[in-house]
C-alpha cells in the first residue's frame, strides 16, 4: 500500500474515535435541558468527523487515484524522500508557531498581516503588493468576523495600543 493510504488509514483510526466521542461521549454529558437544542456543541464535530472519514475512505480506496489524470505525479515514493523540501516544511512550521506566540503583544492584526506576508514569501511568491493586499484583506476580514459578526472578542492592536 502506498504511504499516502497508509497516512490516511491513521487519519481514518483518529477520525472514528473522534466521531465517536463527538456522537455518544459529549452528548451524554449534556444537560436535559439541552439535548433538544438544534445546535449543540458536538454539532462542529460531528460534521468534521463525517467528512473527515469520507475523505480518508476515499483515499484508502483510491477513489482520487482514478479521477487524476497523472496518477504517477501525485505519489509519495519512497525513494525519492531525500528531494522533497523539508526546510521549507520545517521553516512554516516554526512561522505558526511564532505567530501563536506574537498573537498577544503584537495583536491579531499585525500577526495575522505577518503571517500571511512571510508564509506566502516562503512558499514562493513574489508579488509583494499583491501579498500585502491579500493579507490585510484576509485579516481584516477575519478579524471582522470573529470579532463583530460572532461576538467574540479578538485584541485587534498590540498590547501596548489597547492599554493593558
Amino acid at each position: 500500500m502506498a504511504f499516502d493510504r497508509w497516512i490516511a488509514l491513521a487519519l481514518l483510526a483518529i477520525s472514528l474515535v473522534y466521531g465517536y466521542s463527538a456522537f455518544f461521549v459529549v452528548d451524554a454529558q449534556l444537560p436535559p435541558i439541552m439535548r433538544r437544542a438544534a445546535v449543540l456543541p458536538s454539532s462542529f464535530p460531528k460534521v468534521l468527523s463525517i467528512g473527515a472519514v469520507l475523505l480518508s475512505l476515499a483515499i484508502v480506496l483510491g477513489v482520487e487515484k482514478s479521477l487524476a489524470k497523472d496518477p504517477d505525479a501525485a505519489d509519495i515514493s519512497l525513494s525519492r524522500l531525500g528531494q522533497y523540501n523539508y526546510g521549507q516544511a520545517l521553516l512554516l512550521l516554526g512561522l505558526m508557531v511564532c505567530y501563536a506566540l506574537a498573537l498577544r503583544p503584537l495583536g491579531f492584526l499585525a500577526s495575522t498581516f505577518l503571517f500571511l506576508t512571510l508564509g506566502s514569501f516562503l512558499l514562493g511568491e513574489r508579488r509583494y503588493v499583491l501579498m500585502g493586499i491579500t493579507a490585510a484583506i484576509a485579516a481584516g476580514s477575519i478579524w471582522y468576523l470573529v470579532d463583530v459578526v460572532l461576538g467574540i472578542f479578538l485584541r485587534p492592536f498590540p498590547t501596548f495600543l489597547m492599554g493593558g
